[in-house]
Order: C-alpha cells, then structure tokens, then sequence
C-alpha cells in the first residue's frame, strides 16, 4: 500500500524528470519491453513452455490458425470488425478448441509412460466448479507500517515507475502516433501507484502497466477511454463473477500465443519508431546500442547476477526492461550533446 502511495507521488513531480526521457530513451525501454516479451509470446505459441505437449501438431496447428484469422479480419475487412480482428481469433480458437476436443483425444503418454492432459483442451470442469458470486473481503490482513519490508518495495516501486513510463510511450506512439505528453505520463504513473495501493487493500498483489496490451493498442489503435474502461468493468465482473473468469481462465496458451507473437513483435516496432523520431547520430546510436547490449542482455540472461548482491538480483535479475532503462537514463545525461 504505502509502495503505492510513493509511486504515485513520484508521478506528480515527473514533469520535472522529463528531461531525463527523450525520445531515444523512452523508446529504447519500449523496445526492450517487446523483446523480453518476444520470447514469452513464442512459448505460449507452442502451448506454454511447462506443458507435455508443448510445441506438438495441435498446438502448433491451433495457434497458426489463430494468426491467420486475426491477419485476415485485420486486413480484409474494415472498421469496427478490423478493430477486433484480435478477439475474432481468439473467439475462433476458442471454438476450433471446443471442436478438436470432440474428434481428438484429450491425453497423451509422457515419455516416462505417465498420462497428461493435453494443453489445448478446454478445462471445463474448472468453470463446472467455480462459484457464481464471490465477494472479496476488505483488508483481509492487517495492515503493518514496517520499514524493513517497505524500504525495498519502494525500490520495487521506481522500477515499475520506468516500466510504465515506457509502456505509456508505446501506447501513445502506437496508438496514436506521438510522444506521450508530460500530463499523460504523470497521470498513467500516478493511477498505477493508486491502484496498488487500492488492491492491497483487497489483500491483493501490486498492481504494473500490463506491457503486453501495448502491443494490442498498437495492432487495433482503439485508444477510447469508454472503450478501455468497458474492458475494466469486464475485469472487475471476472473477479465478482468466478464463472466467467473460470470461461477466460481455461483459454489454451496456444490461442493466446497465437495472437501475441504478432501484438508482442509490433511493441518491438513501436519502440523502434521512438528512437528513430530523432536523428540517430552516432551519440543516440551509442546510448541504443550499450544499453540493449549490456542493459537488456545482462538482465535476459540473470544467471550473471548470481554473485551480485540481492538487491541488485531484485531490481536487475529476470527482465532485460529495467538494466535498459537503467543504461540509458545514465548515458543520456554522461554522454556530451551532438553539436547543432
């Protein structure tokens, strides 16, 4: 809660810290958002990386489907059903599911001779024993003010700070073809903080800009505060409403992979497009270069950080997004200005 307080301070002064995220370095945190999600797409694309089946013929068979429904109805037709070319492919891999479930068998045999459920088959016994209504309690665990354990959250906290700051970059720039202004991005940065600090009140997790539906606005450009607060009441009806969360929840990863190797790899456009606003002088070529070398391959591969301290392992370890961020935010302000 008191994480989420601070983040949301801290975006009430970040037009003052404006300075420190040009075009190429906001642009850089935003391509490296779309690489680190690349991979993450790839696997849900073959069934999810923890599955038996994983990359098998249905899996693989159900996700290009997806991708050519969603290619289709993006390209061939227009306006409002064009703008929802991605829930068409996930509604239709959802069916092509429902219909592979009746003409193929559900279990296979591990090599080791035991028998699984194969990861595109639709649990619907999960939804069978889900409840209609459930209504979460307010501050299920009392609320403690200690500053062993608030001290690294907030640490926490400034990094989701940088990560949504990019996020809100990608969006705009995918979305709406500019820079994010400095009202937009405080705004986005203090509402993330507030709804952190409104879920711990529900005894749940902090809350983080979701990178992945960057990629979504930058494929469907509806950028509609009706149509994005539509999409929050759905979220909130899946909470109240355990059945229909149960309905999303069984989704096979390989529907899902399906749409998200298209939506994750245009992020990777969008921060592109970013850096390029500005001339790429040999001084935004370095900043570009050292801090996807060393930020985001130091932090994609965190085996490096094992002898680091656990501090660093925290802020640095398990996504090339911050170390990125990080190296270039120091190399802007290092690095002499280009000559006019």
């Amino acid at each position: 809660m008191y994480g989420g307080l601070f983040e949301s301070v801290l975006g009430c002064f970040l037009k003052p810290l404006r300075r420190f995220f040009p075009s190429v370095v906001t642009g850089t945190v935003v391509l490296s958002i779309g690489l680190s999600l690349i991979g993450v797409g790839v696997n849900s694309f073959g069934g999810g990386s923890s599955a038996q089946d994983f990359g098998s013929m249905e899996n693989m068979l159900l996700a290009i489907f997806v991708l050519i429904v969603i290619l289709a109805v993006k390209h061939g037709t227009k306006g409002y059903l064009s703008s929802s070319s991605i829930l068409v492919g996930i509604i239709a891999g959802y069916a092509v599911a429902f219909i592979m479930g009746l003409v193929l068998p559900h279990t296979g045999i591990a090599a080791d001779g035991t028998e699984y459920t194969k990861a595109w088959v639709l649990n619907w016994d999960k939804v069978a024993q889900a409840s209609w209504i459930s209504i979460p309690p307010i501050v299920p665990v009392k609320i403690v003010f200690d500053m062993r354990a608030i001290l690294p959250v907030l640490i926490m906290f400034i990094v989701t700070a940088v990560e949504t700051v990019g996020d809100i970059s990608g969006v705009v720039e995918g979305g709406m073809d500019r820079e994010a202004t400095d009202k937009e991005l405080s705004g986005g940065v203090i509402c993330d903080g507030l709804g952190s600090s409104i879920a711990a009140l529900f005894g749940v997790l902090p809350n983080t800009s979701f990178s992945q539906n960057v990629g979504l606005v930058t494929m469907t450009k509806v950028v509609n505060r009706m149509a994005l607060a539509t999409g929050a009441v759905f979220l909130i009806l899946c909470g109240l409403i355990p059945k229909l969360g149960a309905i999303v929840s069984i989704m096979p990863q390989s529907v899902l992979g399906g749409a998200a190797v298209m939506m994750f790899s245009s992020i990777v456009v969008s921060g592109i497009q970013l850096i390029t606003k500005e001339k790429m002088t040999s001084r935004n070529l370095t900043i570009v270069s050292v801090a996807l070398g060393v930020g985001y391959g130091m932090g994609a591969h965190a085996t490096i950080l094992s002898k680091m301290p656990e501090a660093i392992q925290l802020v640095f370890g398990g996504s090339g997004i911050v170390p990125a961020a990080f190296m270039a935010i120091i190399l802007n302000v290092l690095l002499p200005k280009d000559e006019a």
